[in-house]
């Protein structure tokens, strides 16, 4: 596994790889030694054209970083993590995994695995839960990311890839609505796509409670009340329908569902939209006729709408919105969802999640399942069913017939789950936790044994981004002596658990070869992708089922991958979110990202510049709402939720709602927002409510679990 692309001959002199953070993948350039890294844009690389944010160019800091892991650690009888030699931790985990299942069945042991996983490793991470162990409890943190977009466009388009068309389409959009989306300060290269859709007199809509960056660099700011995107988007197609605006010919050619769609909306009227929403009536008609009269027009959802418990429900309305345009799958126009994780397209469909086998087949499906068994030379009868969703995984820990042990792979769901103090208390509980990461993040802190893994510049792989674009992140530098590749990590496992034949891989290109195979036939085709194409086209696009197929960047230009090819609209009232504010948590609270920090920080918090710019969690508040409870800016304020406290720096704006308090989920500890965020899950997609909750404001003092105290004060 040591083997290294050759360099493309426009970048000799350095290393052209992928930015490790969000799910633009940016094209970079490396040179220098490892502990002193020059990371520069790839001015080539055709979807970032060598613009960079701030943690892309910081990004080579972490791969010398002095609190890297570079030995295994094994919890020793004191309780302490204390060095080990891999083979000792090799064993204990493969032991442990392994006692389990003999005494507790082989559900009871759990996989968690990660967005920022290459496809290789997420590829193999579900073989190794389905051949190696026999488990159905696999999942990853995309759940908390991607699922209700995924969920929606499978039930719309039968087929879910965030984009079904490539960015370059963008700036040739009359019109733009994004919905929760902060692209500004989340993904900043992605702007100059935005930028040049102004520029070509476009106009772009953002939908969100806060003025955020990216709201301030629109035409129209939608300052919706969290939790109403359902019926913002009803009332915005009532208003297409009143009016003569939607495409009647494309609804009847390309479509079905549409009449109870009509006769539902007829209901949102705007008068009523704007006492549900917020949204003045005047800007609801103007953003429907803006739509409605464009020749191209995209709407593009990110984590607000979906991030809730009726996450589904809330994209299936911006979908309907785009099929009542008659957009989908025309140029320069369509539905598209903002991928958040790195490599949270690619990670969704090659097995990591429960339901889900490699190229995007269901696990229930009985041809799927002949397919896979075939591939990995195993009876079908020994592939487990469908497992527990990430949330449901997590809680079923301490429960009967629950998980008693789990192997993490790159996850910190300390920090990143909903109600993450009740998940730290139950990590805790755990007969056995192994964590695999680079850094000893909170998650890691809990675990019997640490297993120190290559970085993103260490190892080759493929992601895939946004856009279904699949990428070759290139090796640049030798993992640290004692530090292994995650690849050979679970090879080392399965050979240990006596399934070591299923597992002999020398390096990724022969994970990425029978990943190929699994996936060939099915909804993420990667049949046709190769190392050598990807190198020589700067990505292909899925589905691409043979060599000499070019790839797909734009699907749905004729027909839909439903059973009858056409489109579906799908019926949604809007129903109130799980939590609402009322007289003891009279706020909402909704989290995000901030341009300094990515995920739960395991990175970026390690970064110097970074820290700088972004020290600590902050409570984004609106002056008059601060003014109600004493405080200025800068205050300490702790914010109280039915499941716990939580401190942070207030942060006055005018740019918020006065309803609502905005904080940032990159922190763990006292700073940890996930300790307050809601885990109703969607029906449907199984994503936790992160997006909103009630909350209540305490000015400075010492940090109180209320929803402990309350608990023991009733049971006093």
């Amino acid at each position: 596994m040591r083997d290294r692309m050759p360099q493309s001959p426009a970048n000799q002199g350095g290393v052209a790889t992928h930015c490790p953070y969000c799910a633009f993948q940016c094209g970079v350039q490396l040179s220098g030694a490892r502990e002193r890294v020059v990371v520069a844009g790839n001015e080539a690389f055709p979807v970032n054209k060598g613009r960079l944010c701030i943690k892309g160019w910081t990004a080579g800091s972490v791969l010398g970083h002095p609190e890297r892991l570079l030995t295994p650690w094994i919890r020793n009888a004191r309780g302490v993590l204390a060095p080990s030699t891999w083979d000792e931790a090799l064993a204990l985990v493969a032991t442990r995994l392994r006692e389990t299942q003999e005494r507790y069945g082989r559900d009871a042991v759990g996989l968690f695995g990660s967005g920022a996983l290459t496809n290789e490793k997420g590829y193999l991470l579900g073989k190794f839960a389905r051949v190696a162990l026999g488990t159905s409890n696999i999942d990853y943190n995309g759940r908390f990311c991607m699922s209700s977009a995924a969920a929606a466009s499978n039930k719309a388009f039968g087929l879910d890839r965030g984009l079904p068309f490539p960015l370059e389409d963008i700036p040739s959009a009359e019109v733009v609505l994004l919905a929760g989306g902060n692209m500004a300060e989340t993904m900043p290269p992605f702007m100059q796509y935005l930028e040049a859709q102004r520029a070509h007199g476009g106009q772009l809509i953002v939908v969100d409670p806060r003025r955020s960056p990216t709201a301030q660099a629109g035409s129209m700011h939608l300052r919706l009340i969290p939790g109403s995107d359902t019926a913002l988007v009803n009332g915005l197609l009532h208003v297409l329908v009143r009016d003569g605006l939607v495409d009647r010919e494309y609804i009847a050619s390309r479509t079905e569902g549409f009449e109870r769609v009509k006769a539902l909306v007829a209901g949102y009227w705007p008068e009523r939209v704007e006492r549900i929403t917020g949204v003045p009536e005047a800007q609801l008609i103007q953003a429907a006729h803006l739509l409605g009269k464009a020749r191209t027009a995209m709407i593009l959802t990110g984590r607000g709408p979906e991030q809730q418990a009726r996450g589904v429900d809330n994209t299936l309305a911006y979908i309907n919105l785009a099929l009542a345009l008659g957009k989908v799958g025309r140029p320069f126009s369509g539905y598209g969802c903002m991928t958040g994780q790195g490599n949270g397209q690619g990670g969704r469909e090659h097995g990591q999640k429960a339901d889900q086998l490699p190229g995007y087949r269901k696990i229930d499906d009985p041809a799927a399942r002949r397919h896979l068994a075939a591939v990995w030379g195993i009876r079908e009868e020994e592939l487990p069913g469908p497992g527990l969703s990430a949330y449901e995984l997590l809680a079923s820990i301490g429960q009967e017939r629950g998980i008693r042990a789990l192997l993490v792979v790159g996850s910190n769901m300390v920090v990143s789950a909903p109600n993450a103090r009740e998940i730290e208390s139950r990590l805790r509980s755990l007969d056995f936790l192994a964590v695999a990461d680079f850094f000893l993040s909170e998650t890691a802190a809990l675990a019997d044994v640490v297993l120190p893994a290559a970085q993103w510049a260490e190892e080759e792989g493929t992601m895939t981004n946004l856009e279904g674009r699949v990428i070759l992140r290139r090796r640049a530098f030798e993992p640290p002596p004692g530090v292994r590749t995650d690849i050979e990590i679970l090879c080392a496992l399965a050979e240990r658990l006596g399934k070591g034949s299923h597992f002999q891989f020398n390096e990724p290109r022969q994970v990425f070869d029978e990943l190929r195979r699994a996936s060939a036939g099915g909804p993420a085709d990667y049949a046709g992708v190769t190392y050598e194409r990807i190198a020589a086209s700067g990505g292909l696009f899925w589905p691409c089922p043979s060599e000499d197929h070019p790839g797909t960047p734009r699907l749905f230009s004729e027909q839909f991958a439903t059973p009858n090819g056409r489109a579906r609209f799908h019926p949604v009232q809007h129903q109130p979110a799980s939590e609402t504010p009322d007289s003891d948590y009279p706020l909402y609270l909704t989290t995000g990202r901030v341009l300094a920090q990515y995920q739960s920080g395991t990175q970026t918090r390690r970064v110097p510049e970074l820290e700088r710019l972004a020290p600590r969690a902050i409570a984004q508040m609106h002056p008059a709402a601060a003014r109600r409870y004493g405080l200025v800016d800068g205050d300490e304020v702790t914010l109280s939720t039915r499941r716990g406290s939580a401190r942070f720096t207030v942060d006055l704006t005018q740019l918020i709602r006065e309803d609502t308090v905005f904080v940032p989920f990159h922190w763990g500890g006292e700073q940890a927002v996930n300790r307050l965020t809601n885990p109703a899950l969607d029906p449907i997609s199984r994503m936790p409510e992160f997006k909103l909750c009630a909350v209540r404001v305490h000015a400075s003092g010492m940090l109180r679990d209320e929803a402990v105290d309350e608990q023991a004060n009733n049971q006093g």
